[in-house]
C-alpha cells in the first residue's frame, strides 16, 4: 500500500533536494553489425540502432509525466566500436559520425560506445581506434568514448597508458575552440563494467544482451538534507544507517523507472547504477554531504574517511532496494561537475593529491578535473597508470577523465555549461614521469588476481 507521508516525502525530495533519474541507457549489442565493409556496417549500425531506440526519448516523457519524476537524460550505449572495426577496417571515424547522426535523429543526449578494451594487448582495430579518438571527438557533438586499459585480472597495459596521455592532449587541443570538450567525453578505465549507464564511460559490454536498459539514480541533496536533520550528537554509526535508508528510498525509484521503461519498450531491464552523481546546482553536491558529516571543508584531513563511509553506505542501502544493482554505483567526484568541490578547490583546500587518495575508496576516479593546458602528456599518462593501479590493487573500478585547458594555466577559469559545469585549472606536479612512460610494457596482475 501507498503510504501518504511516503509520498509526500518522495516529492520533496524531487521539487527541494535535487531528486532525479540522472540517465535512462539503453545498452544495444552491434555484434551483429560487422561487415568486411565499413559503409556496409555504418548502415547496419544506423538502422539497428534507430530501430531499437527510437521510442526512447517518448518513453521517457511518458514515464516522467506518469510519476512525476525527473528523467534528466536519455541515452545509447553500444558494443565498443573497435570490435566492429576489427572486421571492417577503414577509417574509424565514420563509425563516429554515424553514431552522432543516429543520436541527433533518435533525440538523445549522448551515445557511448567509441571505446577499446585493451587491457591485456591490442587486437585488429584497437590502436586504429585509439589514434582516431581526437578527431572522432572534435568532428561530432554527441558521440563518448571510453577506453579500459587495466584490470585485475590482466594487470596494466602500459603501451595503451602512453597511447592515451597522448590521445588527451590532442583531443583537448583540437577542441580548444570549444572550451576543450572533446577531452570531457573521453574516459580511461581500469576494471570498466560493461553496463555502466553514465557518460562518457559508457559501453554495451559484449557479454550483455542484445538490447537492454540501464537507469542511473542521482541524489546528493536528498542525502545531504537528511544529514541536515540529524541531531548534532549522532555517532558515525548512526550516520551511516541514515544513508543506508535514504540510498534505500533512492534505489527504489530507480527501480521504478527501469521496469516501467522495461515493460513499455519491450527490452529487458538490465541494472539500477545507483551513483551518487552531484550536478553544478546548489544543494547537489557530493562535497556538501561530506561536510555535513563533520568536514570544515572537502580536502581536510578525514575527507577520505568520510567518503568511504558515505560511498559503503550507498551501496549497503541500494543493494537491498534492488536486486539489480550494478554499473558504478557509488558516491561520484567530478570536480567541475559539484559546486562544492569546485568551492574547495579554489580555496585551495583540496588538491589533485587528495583527489586521488580519495579515489581509492568511491567511484570513479580523477573525473572533470581541469589542468593546465601546457600539462606534458607522458604526466597526463602517469596520472592514468596511478588510477588504475589503484583499481588494479583494490579490486573497483578507476577511471581518468581530466582536461587540459588548452591556452590556460593554473587558477584561471573553464566553463563548460550544463551538467559538466566549470571549474578552475588546478595546479599539478610537474616532475617527470616520461623515463617510466617510455619502457611500455604491461605491469603484471597483482597476486590477489589468482583467485580461481
Amino acid at each position: 500500500m501507498l503510504n501518504l507521508g511516503d509520498i509526500l516525502e518522495t516529492i520533496t525530495m524531487i521539487q527541494e533536494e535535487n531528486l532525479d533519474i540522472r540517465t535512462i541507457t539503453m545498452g544495444i549489442s552491434l555484434l551483429d553489425c560487422c561487415d568486411s565493409n565499413i559503409d556496409i556496417s555504418c548502415e547496419k549500425l544506423y538502422k539497428k540502432i534507430y530501430r531499437c531506440s527510437k521510442d526512447l526519448v517518448e518513453t521517457g516523457d511518458k514515464i516522467e509525466q506518469k510519476y512525476g519524476i525527473p528523467i534528466i537524460n536519455k541515452r545509447i550505449s553500444v558494443t565498443p566500436i573497435a570490435i566492429l572495426l576489427g572486421s571492417s577496417g577503414g577509417d574509424p571515424v565514420k563509425y563516429a559520425r554515424t553514431l552522432d547522426q543516429v543520436a541527433k535523429d533518435v533525440g538523445v543526449n549522448f551515445i557511448g560506445g567509441y571505446s577499446a578494451l585493451v587491457h591485456k594487448g591490442f587486437s585488429p582495430g584497437d590502436k586504429e581506434l585509439l589514434d582516431s579518438i581526437p578527431y572522432a571527438l572534435s568532428e561530432t557533438e554527441y558521440v563518448c568514448s571510453s577506453v579500459n586499459i587495466g584490470s585485475t585480472k590482466s594487470g596494466i597495459n602500459m603501451d595503451a597508458v602512453r597511447i592515451m596521455g597522448g590521445v588527451i592532449k590532442k583531443t583537448a587541443e583540437l577542441t580548444k575552440d570549444r572550451q576543450c570538450i572533446g577531452a570531457a567525453k573521453l574516459v580511461v578505465f581500469c576494471n570498466a563494467p560493461e553496463d555502466n549507464p553514465f557518460m562518457a564511460g559508457a559501453f554495451h559490454g559484449p557479454g550483455e544482451p542484445d538490447c537492454v536498459i540501464n537507469v542511473g539514480v542521482s541524489g546528493p541533496g536528498v542525502v545531504r538534507s537528511a544529514l541536515a536533520k540529524m541531531d548534532g550528537g549522532c555517532d558515525l554509526t548512526e550516520v551511516a544507517e541514515v544513508i543506508k535508508k535514504t540510498a534505500f528510498k533512492i534505489t527504489r525509484m530507480g527501480q521504478l523507472v527501469g521496469s516501467e521503461a522495461s515493460k513499455m519498450l519491450g527490452v529487458p531491464f538490465g541494472i539500477v547504477d545507483l551513483s551518487l552523481a552531484p550536478t553544478p546546482a546548489i544543494g547537489d553536491s557530493v562535497a556538501h554531504i561530506l561536510e555535513e558529516i563533520g568536514l570544515e571543508s572537502c580536502g581536510a584531513w578525514g575527507t577520505t574517511a568520510a567518503l568511504a563511509l558515505l560511498n559503503d553506505a550507498v551501496k549497503k542501502g541500494g543493494v537491498m532496494a534492488s536486486s539489480s544493482v550494478g554499473g558504478l554505483s557509488g558516491a561520484f567526484i567530478p570536480v567541475s561537475e559539484d559546486a562544492g568541490m569546485v568551492n574547495a578547490v579554489r580555496s585551495e583546500n583540496l588538491t589533485i593529491e587528495k583527489l586521488e587518495a580519495m579515489t581509492a575508496v568511491c567511484s570513479v576516479g580523477l573525473d572533470m578535473i581541469i589542468i593546465p593546458g601546457d600539462t606534458h602528456e607522458d604526466i597526463i599518462a602517469g596520472m592514468i597508470a596511478d588510477e588504475a593501479a589503484i583499481g588494479m590493487i583494490n579490486s573497483k573500478t578507476t577511471a581518468v577523465r581530466v582536461i587540459p585547458a588548452i591556452g590556460k594555466k593554473a587558477g584561471e577559469e573553464l566553463e563548460f555549461g550544463g551538467l559538466l559545469g566549470s571549474g578552475p585549472v588546478m595546479e599539478i606536479n610537474r616532475s617527470s614521469p616520461s623515463k617510466m612512460i617510455k619502457r611500455g610494457g604491461r605491469i603484471p596482475a597483482p597476486i590477489q588476481s589468482l583467485k580461481n
